[in-house]
């Protein structure tokens, strides 16, 4: 690479999929899983959720939640990781290849977050396919925009009375409208 500060672009055929990583029970979209959660839904994208968890609450496990990219001012729509597949929206080996990808960058950016006294939330990636049919990721990482932080050293205490975390993204505008 050139710099540090120089990126390196490539053409890209994109994806029909966006690809939500999530480690906790939050979000105010119609896509996010709280909103869904608090209406009484147990599985979601695919996962069966418990019974008893509340909003901000670390999920049992990891989840990939997938979306559908809402074309001509739609909205975008959940849709499983099956789903995609019997759609035709992506062949099997691909779909597998961007789970595997999403969930280690996912991983190492969980990690680089605690290294930094913060929690990633949750956050959303874009693969598309290069000129040899690779798979590459297409889009901003891990950033305020496609990203969701908490500060680690205040999340325990303010779970346990209920209040919102302190956030370090744009999800404040979003509950505001």
């Amino acid at each position: 690479f050139p710099d540090p500060n120089v990126t390196v672009a490539k053409r890209l055929t994109m994806l029909p999929v966006e690809v939500v990583v999530r480690d906790y029970l939050t979000g105010s979209t119609a896509t996010s899983i709280w909103p869904m959660y608090r209406a009484g839904g147990r599985s979601l994208y695919g996962y069966q959720l418990p019974d008893g968890l509340r909003i901000n609450q670390q999920l049992p496990q990891t989840l990939i939640t997938p979306t559908t990219k809402g074309a001509d001012g739609r909205h975008d729509e959940p849709i499983t990781a099956a789903e995609i597949v019997a759609r035709g929206l992506l062949p099997q080996p691909v779909w597998d290849e961007v789970a595997a990808l999403a969930l280690s960058l996912f991983a190492r950016g969980r990690a680089i977050a605690a290294k930094r006294g913060l929690i990633l939330v949750d956050t959303k990636y874009e693969f598309g396919l290069d000129a040899e049919g690779r798979v590459v990721l297409a889009d901003e990482v891990h950033t305020p925009d496609s990203s969701r932080y908490w500060r680690a050293a205040t999340y325990v205490d303010r779970f346990s009375v209920g209040d919102e975390p302190e956030a370090l993204d744009k999800d404040f505008l979003r509950r505001w409208i």
